[in-house]
Formats: C-alpha cells, structure tokens, sequence
C-alpha cells in the first residue's frame, strides 16, 4: 500500500487542557502518546469495529513500537488537530503514520507498528480479512 494512500484516515480536534503542560509551559511529551491512542480507538471506531465488539471476536489490535518526531512546541494557546492513517499493511503487521499540525505547521510526526493477537493465546495472527477489506 502506498503512503500515499491514507488508508482509515481519521482527523480529530486535540484540545490542550492544563494537565498536558509541563513546568516549562509547553505540551508534555507523554500527551502525544495519549494522543495517538485516542487516534487510534476513533480509526478503528470509524473504519472498522469499536473496541468493546472488537474485544469480542478474541482477537485485538496490540502496539510493539512508537517513533515520535516533535517538530514544533505546542502551548495551550495552540489549536492542535491529528490525524492517522495506515501507512504500510502485511500479512501480520501495520504500521500506522500519524501528525500533529497547529496552524498548518507540523508540531509532530509518529509512526506506530500494530500487531493482531489472539487473547487467548497472547500469539499473534493474521490481519483479520474484515480488517484488510476496509483499507481498500
């Protein structure tokens, strides 16, 4: 797939609230972590089954690695908005591309790999079909 592709792109507005800045004024950088689980839950939401249901079928989406690039110190006078999409898909893995834009300027770029995994075993597994048919 290519990362032009934007697969499952979901946007969503990321108000700054006091708690997310540091001692220096700005956006803590555990925020971003925070941030792209709550781009993720609103992708799988939209684009394929929200987490409860997904629970259900035994099988879950699990992290293995986040690469956060910050670009751009962000303030709580600052409109933040992320977005995610699927960059890379496999047979077992994807990788998910992520932003944080203020004012058309990027505060931060992420990558994030997701592995399937069956609960009950804790092994992984395929990407599930219904999964992979709505990247297309």
């Amino acid at each position: 797939m290519s990362s032009n592709d934007r697969s499952m792109l979901v946007e969503l507005d990321l108000p700054i609230r006091t708690y997310d800045i540091d001692f220096a004024g700005i956006v803590s950088n555990i925020v971003y972590v925070r941030w792209l689980e709550d781009l993720r839950l609103t992708m799988l939401e939209q684009h394929y089954r929200a987490l409860p249901d997904l629970l259900l079928t035994g099988i879950a989406p699990i992290l293995t690695n986040t690469e956060i690039n910050y670009q751009r110190q962000l303030t709580i006078h600052d409109r933040a908005i992320g977005r995610m999409w699927i960059e890379e898909l496999g047979t077992l893995r994807c990788i998910l591309a992520a932003e944080v834009v203020t004012d058309g300027h990027s505060a931060a770029q992420a990558k994030q790999t997701v592995l399937f995994i069956n609960l009950t075993t804790r092994r992984p597994v395929k990407i599930p079909q219904d999964f992979l048919s709505n990247t297309q």
